[in-house]
């Protein structure tokens, strides 16, 4: 299929392009896509605003959106996140707001794409590559940064990846926010200049990802690591096999064994990208592969060891990385950013260090630490091998965090062991797979008191199912019990009265129970089921927890008069 610069994507589409399906739910062919496009433009030139931040949830939508904004001469602004500090922060820079979300900012400036449409649209045009928009960094390492890049940028990043992969015809799904410098050039303006099919939605979850995927005889995945990560044994994998061409992974590194992993099912490997908002797509590897810097890019290093990059989407001022690199025949091998080293009492401590070394340790498959303010020592989120799980299970946290204090005093002073230790099965993340420092913090914060419950569409009225995976750190697992971690029945109950609060029935008054079971321990790591269902003509809520269908515990929670 030929492809068509992105300056070209608002000029007339040629007869056997016409109803090419460039996004899904339901399909949109990129003439559609151009025409609401200028529509939005000719709104925009009539409200004449300088500078519009944009959030999309829907990927068709952000294209649209984007396109509009360059047809009408309008800076595009492109926030790293939509949280309350983030939007109130930069509401005071923009003109206004185009989204398909709710947004914490005023009503009166959140424009949606669909109410723009009471003006004249332009006409097609050649676009403008000299015109600018702004993408916000999500402030994983300070505070965010807003990086003004050029079409004319963008357009060849874009290219640089059609000629690495120029065998990619395949539909394109995604874990990632299309807001984000890698979700943006590669779930979006890649797809849409090479015709390709693209998924609206972000599929966050594995499960959603491969269900969308399968609708399609062949697929391109663009993921995180943090849901590469969980894909675990939950997947069809003989479905996928042969079908899913190529996974493109950015946002971190991908750990070694879930490369592994992925290669036993399905006979490839992710493709690793390496860069970041800044310096755009620089790398690529597979496996434990040296980095090969993609078509235009050239890589050096400065006096300090740190990383340069050169190409023809970074400015000049972004070139220089605070990233350790060493220059392997043409290629490079990264050894963790060079600004992350922190002062404990007078002593510098390396933090790449500290985790490259708490990764080698057998329980251990990722490791982050960091200083928390007004703390005196360091705090590790730890995600747990599955040798680790299993030791945190039946020896208990004690335990585990001895093991690995153990560990690193065999190769650093006292001062170095984290004081704080918090254990996941992935490490948390945001929606560009980045663990900024406010996320950090709250992540080495206190132990949760409960599972995140994800609920299962497709329930009666007076029933709510949902999936539980119970934390690893569980602050109920410290007393009951230190060396046996079990979920408490008391909690499992609570857990139960506040979904049904929340989902069911909010008006729900404890009066006592009946027929409570306990028949099975629930335990970190386990994934539960959690069925409810509101007896209205005997105001009584039932509920049954299971694992992998064996009964955990159930009951019925009677409701009280007036309080």
């Amino acid at each position: 299929m030929a492809w068509i610069p992105l300056t070209h994507l608002l000029l007339p589409a040629a007869p056997d392009e016409a109803g090419i399906p460039v996004a899904d739910e339901p399909l949109l062919s990129r003439g559609a896509l151009a025409q609401a496009s200028l529509a939005t433009a000719g709104a925009l030139r009539a409200k004449s605003p300088r500078r519009v931040a944009l959030w999309f949830e829907d990927a068709a939508q952000m294209a649209a959106a984007l396109l509009a904004c360059w047809r009408a001469g309008v800076v595009a602004v492109l926030p790293g996140d939509a949280q309350a500090h983030t939007c109130s922060a930069l509401d005071a820079t923009v003109d206004a707001w185009l989204t398909d979300a709710a947004l914490p900012v005023p009503a009166d400036r959140q424009w949606r794409l669909e109410d723009l449409q009471d003006h004249p649209p332009l006409a097609p045009a050649e676009l403008d590559p000299a015109l600018e928009l702004v993408l916000c960094t999500s402030g994983s390492s300070g505070q965010p940064k807003h990086i003004a890049k050029t079409w004319r940028q963008l357009m060849d990043e874009v290219r640089a990846l059609q000629d690495q992969w120029p065998d990619a015809h395949t539909p394109v799904l995604g874990s990632v926010s299309a807001q984000h410098m890698y979700g943006l050039p590669f779930r979006v303006l890649w797809p849409l200049c090479a015709g390709r099919l693209l998924d609206r939605p972000q599929r966050i979850y594995p499960e959603d990802l491969q269900r969308a995927s399968l609708r399609h005889p062949f697929f391109v995945w663009i993921a995180s690591p943090a849901l590469l990560r969980r894909l675990g044994d939950r997947l069809d994998w003989p479905a996928l096999r042969g079908r899913l061409l190529r996974i493109h992974s950015s946002g971190g590194e991908l750990p070694a064994d879930v490369s592994d992993h992925i290669e036993r099912h399905l006979g490839l490997r992710p493709t690793e990208i390496y860069g970041s908002s800044e310096t755009g797509a620089v790398a690529w590897r597979q496996g434990s592969e040296d980095w090969q810097p993609l078509p235009g890019v050239a890589v050096s290093l400065n006096a300090e060891g740190a990383l340069r990059v050169q190409s023809p989407w970074v400015n000049a001022a972004e070139a220089q990385t605070a990233d350790g690199a060493e220059l392997v025949s043409g290629r490079f091998r990264l050894l963790g950013r060079l600004d992350r080293i922190v002062k404990i009492e007078e002593k510098r401590i390396s933090l790449p260090m500290l985790e490259r070394a708490l990764s080698g340790h057998p329980y251990v498959t990722e490791a982050r630490l960091g200083a928390i303010a007004g703390a005196p020592r360091l705090a590790a989120l730890v995600a747990l091998s599955a040798t680790g799980l299993h030791i945190l299970r039946n020896q208990g946290r004690k335990a585990v965090t001895a093991a690995l204090r153990a560990h690193l005093a065999a190769g650093f002073e006292s001062l170095a062991i984290p004081r704080t230790w918090r254990f996941f099965a992935q490490l948390p993340s945001n929606a560009q797979g980045k663990l900024p420092r406010h996320e950090f913090e709250a992540a080495a914060g206190p132990r949760p008191l409960a599972p995140e419950a994800r609920e299962l569409p497709g329930q009666a009225e007076n029933e709510r199912r949902y999936t539980l995976e119970i934390p690893y750190d569980l602050a109920y697992f410290s007393g009951h019990f230190p060396s046996a971690p079990v979920v408490p029945g008391v909690a499992q109950i609570g857990w139960a009265m506040s979904l049904a609060l929340r989902d069911l029935h909010p008006g729900l008054r404890f009066a006592g129970m009946e027929v409570l079971k306990f028949q099975r321990l629930l335990r970190p790591g386990d994934v539960a089921s959690l069925a409810l269902k509101w007896d209205a003509a005997k105001r009584k809520l039932h509920f049954a927890f299971t694992v992998d269908g064996a009964p955990c515990s159930s009951g019925r929670i009677l409701e009280g008069g007036q309080p």
